[in-house]
C-alpha cells in the first residue's frame, strides 16, 4: 500500500513538510488541508502588499497552487481539521458542507500561529484590523483604497507594528503608536528602542510608550482608542498587532504534550508526544541553541527549517532540527533593526552571567562619500568571552541585515571576542573598513572584561 501522509497547515512549516516528503519518498501520497485558500503564501509580505510595493496578492505566493500539485502534493483548501484520533489514525476533516475521515500513516501538525486579540472592547468595529492572514490583508488595502483614511493608530510597536506604521506613513496618513512596554520594539534593549522613538518621532509619527488600550469606541467623526492613562487617541483607521499564540487547540485536543506559551512540545526531529503525529513551524516549541532548552520563537525561517525536518522524517528519515538564535530583522524606512541569539537581561534570566557593550561605527570609511553610522550592542559571557547575542541598528543599506548573519554565524560556532577580533573579513573604503564594525565591539568587549576587578 502507498504510504499516506497527511498535513495540517498549508503555510511554511506544512508545505516544506510535504515538499521534502515528496523529495526523499516519490511514492507517498501527500495531501494537505489548509482552511482558506492560500497555500503557501508570504504573511511576511502582507504589509508590503497593503502599502503597494507588492501590486497584487497573488505575488506573495511562494509557489502556486498548479506548481504543488504538479509536485504530486493534494491539495485540500478551505477545509478545516476538526478532530484527530490518535488511535485510529484518522484526521476529521470539515469540507464542503461535509464531515469526512481522512486515514493517515503519518501525521505533520503545522497549524502555525494566530493574532493575539487582546481584551478590548471595540475590537469588532468597522475599521479595526488585526493582521495575520491573506483575507487580513485584502481587507486591510481595500479598506485603505475605499476610504482614504487621514488618521490612524497603530496599537503593538513590534515588527509588525512598525511595518505598518512605515505603510500608513508613506499614504500620508497621520499615524499614533501605541506601545505598553517601556520603548518601542521590545525585542531589542531599551537604548535602542528609545533611539527608534526619536526615528519614528522624526518621520512625524507620534509615539505613545507606557500605555495600554483599554477601548475603542465609534464617534461620529470615526473611531476612538482609550488608554488605562487616560489618553483619547482618534482615528478613521485602528491597527492591532500585538503579537501571536501558538494555535496548538487541534493538538491539545488529541492529547499531544504542550510546553512553553502552550506550543506543542517536539523533540529534534519534530515529533510530538503522539505516535506516527509529527509537528513543525509556529505552534511548536523551538530549541534554542544557546540556552540549550526550548523557547517559543515563531519565525518563518524556523518554520521552513522545521517543516523540512518533519517531512523527511514522516517518510523515513533521520533528520534534526539543529536549533535557533531567534535571528531577525525588520525594515523601518530608511533604516533596519536586527538581532541575533540573547540579550543580557534574557541571559541572566537563564542564568548566565552576561555584560553589553554599546558601540557606533561607520559602516565604511568615512572618507568616502554617504558614510553611515550604526548602532551595535554586543552580549557575551563575562567568564568565557563566548559570544552570545548581537543588535545593530543603521540604514539598511549598509546591509544591516547581512551584518547580523556574521554575528548569527559567529554565534553558532561558538566564537569568542577574541575569535571575532581574529575574524578575516573583507574590506575597501566604500564598502567597509578594516576593522569591521563588529570587530570593533568585540575589542570594546574585551577590554572591559580585562579592566574588570
Amino acid at each position: 500500500m502507498t504510504p499516506r501522509l497527511v498535513i495540517v497547515g498549508g503555510s511554511d512549516a506544512g508545505i516544506s513538510a510535504a515538499l521534502q516528503a515528496r523529495k526523499c519518498a516519490p511514492d507517498v501520497q501527500v495531501q494537505v488541508i489548509y482552511a482558506d485558500a492560500y497555500p503557501n503564501f508570504s504573511v511576511c509580505g502582507l504589509p508590503y502588499y497593503i502599502g503597494g510595493a507588492v501590486s497584487d496578492w497573488p505575488l506573495l505566493a511562494h509557489r502556486t497552487a498548479a506548481e504543488l500539485e504538479a509536485a504530486g502534493i493534494t491539495l485540500m483548501p478551505q477545509a478545516v481539521a476538526e478532530a484527530i484520533d490518535p488511535s485510529r489514525q484518522i484526521v476529521w476533516v470539515q469540507a464542503r458542507g461535509q464531515r469526512q475521515a481522512l486515514p493517515y500513516d503519518q501525521l505533520v501538525i503545522a497549524t502555525g500561529a494566530k493574532p493575539i486579540a487582546p481584551p478590548i472592547p471595540g475590537l469588532e468595529l468597522p475599521g479595526v484590523f488585526m493582521l495575520h492572514t491573506i483575507d487580513q490583508g485584502r481587507a486591510i488595502r481595500g479598506y485603505l483604497e475605499a476610504y482614504h483614511p487621514r488618521r490612524a493608530v497603530v496599537v503593538g510597536a513590534g515588527y509588525i507594528g512598525l511595518e505598518m506604521t512605515e505603510v500608513l506613513v508613506e499614504r500620508n496618513i497621520a499615524v499614533t503608536l501605541l506601545e505598553q512596554a517601556p520603548a518601542v520594539l521590545p525585542t531589542v534593549d531599551l537604548e535602542l528602542g528609545q533611539l527608534l522613538t526619536s526615528y519614528l518621532e522624526g518621520k512625524g509619527v507620534s509615539v505613545h510608550c507606557r500605555t495600554r488600550v483599554t477601548a475603542i469606541e465609534p464617534t461620529s467623526d470615526g473611531l476612538m482608542v482609550h488608554s488605562l492613562e487616560g489618553g483619547r487617541f482618534p482615528a478613521d483607521l485602528v491597527m492591532v498587532v500585538v503579537g501571536v499564540e501558538p494555535d496548538t487547540g487541534l493538538a491539545k485536543a488529541a492529547g499531544a504534550r504542550t510546553g512553553i506559551r502552550g506550543a506543542i512540545a517536539v523533540d529534534f526531529a519534530m515529533r510530538t508526544s503522539l505516535p506516527h503525529v509529527f509537528a513543525a513551524g509556529d505552534c511548536v516549541e523551538t530549541y534554542h541553541r544557546l540556552l540549550r532548552r526550548p523557547v517559543y520563537l515563531p519565525l518563518g525561517t524556523t518554520a521552513h527549517k522545521q517543516g523540512r525536518v518533519a517531512g523527511e522524517n514522516a517518510v523515513g528519515g533521520s533528520r534534526h532540527f539543529a536549533g535557533s538564535l531567534g535571528t531577525q530583522v525588520v525594515k523601518l524606512f530608511d533604516w533596519a533593526i536586527a538581532r541575533t541569539g540573547l540579550r543580557e537581561d534574557e541571559a541572566k534570566a537563564w542564568g548566565v552571567a552576561a555584560r553589553t557593550v554599546a558601540v557606533e561605527a561607520w559602516d565604511h570609511k568615512s572618507y568616502y562619500p554617504e558614510a553611515e553610522l550604526l548602532h551595535l550592542r554586543v552580549t557575551f559571557d563575562r567568564t568565557t568571552h563566548r559570544l552570545l547575542g548581537a543588535q545593530m541598528v543603521g540604514p539598511w543599506r549598509a546591509a544591516v541585515a547581512k551584518r547580523i548573519d556574521v554575528m548569527a554565524t559567529a554565534i553558532s560556532c561558538e566564537l569568542s571576542l577574541r575569535d571575532v577580533e581574529n575574524l578575516d573579513l573583507s574590506y575597501t573604503p566604500p564598502l567597509g573598513t578594516p576593522w569591521d564594525p563588529w570587530q570593533i565591539a568585540a575589542e570594546v568587549g574585551q577590554e572591559s572584561v580585562e579592566r574588570a576587578p
